[in-house]
């Protein structure tokens, strides 16, 4: 049965994101609000709770899961970023925006996609979502919380609890979200001299990176 803890969005109590928290450490899935839209979320080296995310999600190992960071120089550990990358990045974050960059050592291989060994990366906006991460102390797996046969991602945390209370350990309802997703962007073709590829026009403004 997940445990539903009702927040504040900008002002988020740091007693009851410690008792999230908890339950990620012991291995569950948690339903989090983002910048873009609700997300489900797990510890990064914890496989049977990443396959736990695939399965409640609907997708196979092929689909990009989202690595959530606290600020550029975690997310720099978790992928190969050079200075053309970098600039991009800082402009655009933290923002509603998930960006493909080659995954580092640092990533499991289970988690980075079969074929390219890339990953997707975000530095969310939201208050309570970067408070989280801060008392975690670690990246958390993510991906949008749309589940099989739906067309948008579920907006509403009463909503999300009753339709996966038994799927998740927790349930951070800090108030409605955008319900769209982030804008995604493959930039490892900037490391051999290409240009950034807008894969999904989402929330994130492309004028505001220049593209």
């Amino acid at each position: 049965m997940a445990q539903f803890f009702e927040v504040h969005p900008e002002n988020p109590p740091a007693r009851l994101l410690k008792q999230a928290v908890a339950l990620l450490q012991r291995g569950g899935i948690a339903a989090v609000p983002t910048d873009s839209s609700y997300a489900l979320v797990c510890q990064l080296d914890d496989k049977a709770a990443a396959d736990s995310l695939r399965r409640i999600r609907g997708v196979d190992d092929k689909h990009h899961l989202t690595l959530l960071c606290r600020d550029l120089s975690e997310l720099a550990n978790y992928a190969r970023v050079d200075n053309k990358q970098y600039r991009l990045l800082k402009a655009a974050t933290p923002g509603p925006y998930t960006f493909i960059l080659e995954a580092s050592k640092e990533v499991p291989r289970r988690l980075s996609h079969p074929s390219r060994k890339t990953i997707g990366l975000r530095l969310p906006e939201h208050k309570a979502l970067q408070a989280l991460l801060e008392l975690h102390g670690a990246p958390l797996l993510a991906t949008t919380l749309i589940l099989r046969g739906d067309t948008e991602p579920l907006n509403d945390a009463s909503e999300i609890r009753e339709r996966l209370e038994h799927e998740l350990a927790a349930v951070i309802d800090a108030g409605a979200c955008h319900q769209q997703p982030t804008t995604v962007i493959d930039l490892t073709a900037m490391a051999d001299g290409g240009e950034p590829v807008v894969i999904r026009q989402g929330r994130g403004s492309l004028s505001a990176l220049g593209l």
